[in-house]
């Protein structure tokens, strides 16, 4: 009995999978480019004016959701048997990277920050009048927005490039 006999079972051949798969991979694709995209703007509109913006990391924080759902989705699509090209795996696993590199850089921001400053810890801020206090505060915000949206944008190139090699 052939797959086709089946119902349901139609799609499950490696040749073929279910087309609304990929067609929900490439929805996810197309939010999380609109979302990083966003991102990369609000984030530089708010490093530009050194303020913070607690909308700006919940949006940061879907956009890197919907990144992961869209790659497993396309792990997915994979384990039915889609063979896509190398170059779109690379483009689509990229992201991931580039986010927890600047995760990594976004938690170093408040220590390279005190140490240009020569400021060793709580202790030496806590001397600091209340006004250098807040700049240290602004330097510090304003480093983690600029890594993340800049990070923000090198993923939406990436993503763009895993849409038009995929």
């Amino acid at each position: 009995m052939s797959n086709e006999a089946i119902p349901g079972l139609a799609y499950s051949t490696p040749e073929a999978p279910p087309a609304h798969v990929k067609e929900v991979h490439i929805a996810f694709a197309g939010i999380g480019i609109g979302l990083f995209a966003l991102v990369a703007l609000w984030g530089a509109w708010c490093w530009r004016a050194a303020r913070p913006s607690a909308w700006f990391w919940r949006l940061l924080r879907a956009a890197q959701l919907t990144v992961l759902i869209e790659m497993g989705i396309g792990g997915l699509l994979v384990a039915l048997g889609h063979k896509p090209r190398q170059l779109h795996l690379i483009y689509g696993a990229l992201p991931v990277l580039v986010s927890l590199v600047a995760e990594s850089l976004r938690i170093a921001a408040a220590q390279m920050i005190l140490d240009q400053r020569g400021l060793e810890g709580t202790r030496a801020v806590r001397k600091l009048r209340r006004e250098e206090q807040r700049a240290l505060v602004v330097a510090i915000i304003k480093r983690e927005l600029g890594v993340m949206a800049l990070a923000a944008a090198v993923i939406v190139v990436l993503l763009a490039r895993a849409v038009a090699t995929g």
